[in-house]
């Protein structure tokens, strides 16, 4: 029988709301802790339990403190999170184009010059990872994917943007990210996609889910044009590899 896990760190986070901490580093077994997490308390939702917001190495669990106290939720919570973590089965997987370098990715030629190599060759690299979403947050769809090659790893620039175009695929420490919204940010622009991972008046509104699968391919301008097109329609133009 596999022996329980170490219990996590319980944070007060206001007087409705407990951090479930796992770790202090972004690593895969810590996030795979948090989402197992998630997954226990919707599939088996604790009384008072409003909310829950999961990251790359803690769980936010919101409650209505009138329903439940937080020791009682304290205690439930540190319980299941010291179950053995289940294999991951069923993850979707998908496929998602990207336009890289020139307009659309304005960072690429620098990188590869960090890097010691050429831009094919960074989106060489790029498109053979295997990656997983970790979290979803800084704005809405915004996707941290985990599984970063580690000759991609670079430090974020020394003077982020204030406003990088939406649909922006880039590369921050250990991490790469697809940017739905436009907005700032400190990462290495290499490419664009025309997916939406968040359109309000879609159905589902968020495409990417924490725990899905992400693989990347190389598409050309005029591909990009006509897949914009179509992502503004409503369609999702990311495939949908395995449900």
């Amino acid at each position: 029988m596999t022996a329980p896990l170490s219990p996590p760190r319980l944070l007060p986070s206001g007087d409705a709301a407990i951090t479930v901490e796992f770790g202090r580093n972004i690593d895969d077994l810590t996030n795979r802790r948090v989402l197992a997490l998630d997954r226990a308390l919707a599939d088996a939702p604790i009384e008072g339990v409003t909310e829950t917001v999961p990251t790359y190495r803690s769980l936010l669990v919101h409650y209505d403190p009138v329903r439940i106290g937080f020791d009682e939720l304290g205690a439930r919570l540190t319980t299941l999170a010291r179950l053995p973590v289940p294999p991951a089965t069923g993850s979707r997987r998908w496929r998602i184009p990207v336009a890289y370098g020139g307009e659309h990715g304005i960072d690429l030629e620098d990188v590869a010059r960090t890097l010691n190599t050429t831009p094919n060759d960074i989106v060489a690299r790029h498109v053979a990872g295997d990656y997983r979403v970790a979290m979803i947050g800084f704005t809405p769809g915004f996707s941290y994917l985990s599984g970063l090659d580690d000759s991609l790893q670079m430090p974020r620039r020394q003077n982020p943007r204030l406003l990088t175009p939406a649909g922006s695929i880039s590369i921050g420490g250990l991490q790469t990210g697809i940017q739905c919204l436009a907005g700032p940010s400190g990462w290495h622009l290499i490419g664009r996609t025309a997916v939406r991972t968040y359109q309000l008046h879609r159905d589902p509104v968020f495409l990417l889910e924490p725990g899905d699968a992400v693989t990347f391919y190389a598409i050309d301008g005029r591909q990009f044009v006509e897949q914009d097109r179509a992502a503004a329609r409503g369609e999702f133009v990311a495939e949908l590899v395995t449900p």
